[in-house]
């Protein structure tokens, strides 16, 4: 039915998380009936992701060895929000009302798997709270099984060092995911964390 490149094309939109082959099917329709320039545009923006890396710091996605946030000298350099994954950072980022800096875990400890602290970055953010004079730890993990497992094992991890622990609030609905959380869900979450 349709030409080979454009079947192609549905094929990769469709091995995309969340889209599925009729949603793949409009967004090649889409892009099939955009001009030359903003098709180049666009290819051009897909293949400079590959010049994107991990920062050296926090693990947050970055354009060179620090990301943004780490460079920025305003923001509160002593209050940490620990995240799964980059994702989470831009929803807390949208609230603007965090002007900390983060850490990115990679991922959760599993309980039905073998993922563990070791393919994590759990030791580098003990070394972070260490050396960067950190007072506050904000455990910001989903309220997931494993997103709490993990937050209980960073929380005694830290129970050595003299800092405040805190969780995000339970205004996030348990099974969700925060890069799904709308900015009041998150606000009110960030501002009613409670200590564990």
């Amino acid at each position: 039915m349709y030409p080979k490149s454009f079947k192609n094309l549905i094929e990769n939109f469709s091995s995309l998380p969340s889209i599925g082959p009729k949603m793949a099917e409009r967004l090649v329709l889409h892009l099939f009936k955009q001009d030359k320039d903003k098709l180049e545009d666009f290819s051009s923006n897909l293949l400079k992701i590959k010049d994107l890396t991990h920062c050296k710091k926090c693990f947050n996605i970055s354009e060179g060895d620090l990301c943004e946030i780490c460079t920025n000298t305003q923001r509160t350099q002593n209050a940490l929000c620990v995240v799964e994954d980059p994702l989470d950072i831009i929803s807390i980022e949208r609230t603007g009302i965090y002007k900390g800096i983060y850490h990115v875990l990679g991922g959760t400890m599993e309980t039905s798997s073998s993922k563990k602290e070791s393919d994590l970055k759990i030791g580098e953010l003990l070394k972070r709270v260490q050396d960067e004079g950190t007072q506050e730890v904000i455990i910001a993990t989903n309220p997931t099984t494993e997103g709490d497992l993990t937050a209980l094992y960073i929380k005694r991890k830290l129970q050595d060092f003299d800092i405040k622990v805190t969780r995000l609030a339970r205004g996030l609905s348990t099974g969700g995911d925060i890069e799904y959380a709308d900015e009041v869900t998150i606000s009110g979450a960030l501002s009613n964390r409670k200590e564990i």
